[in-house]
């Protein structure tokens, strides 16, 4: 599908929100006692409409214990998803990324989420970056 072909929802509902939150803390994902991914480097995605997602950045992504499966869906906010699942599982897909998302939320390009009502995600502690002083 070509990015002509995926109309941007925020056309007709220009307040729609999609807020990405950058966060010092550490997010673990484990499923079945593997882990996933871990980093401090998340996007804390508070979509309207939805609950709140982890979005982990591809370099802290175990993607030797996922495989690529062959669907696609259209988020009328956020652009064209990719999917991933678990080898031998019998779940259809465990995560989704977004490669070319729509330009309000571009920052999200390539960082990946995990289905949290089957992967744990875990909210350790942040790390604090100086900013306010």
């Amino acid at each position: 599908m070509n990015e002509e072909a995926v109309p941007s929802g925020y056309r007709d509902h220009p307040d729609y929100r999609v807020d990405l939150l950058a966060r010092t803390n550490t997010f673990t994902a484990t499923l079945a006692g593997r882990e996933l991914a871990t980093s401090d480097a998340c996007l804390l995605v508070d979509e309207q409409d939805h609950g709140l997602v982890v979005y982990f950045p591809p370099d802290a992504v175990n993607l030797e214990l996922l495989e690529s499966v062959e669907l696609h869906t259209v988020c009328p906010f956020k652009g064209q998803a990719s999917y991933w699942t678990l080898p031998r599982s019998d779940r259809p897909w465990i995560a989704w990324t977004y490669p070319k998302p729509h330009p309000p939320v571009a920052r999200l390009a390539g960082y990946i989420a995990f289905d949290q009502s089957v992967v744990q995600v875990v909210l350790g502690s942040g790390r604090y970056t100086g900013v306010r002083s």
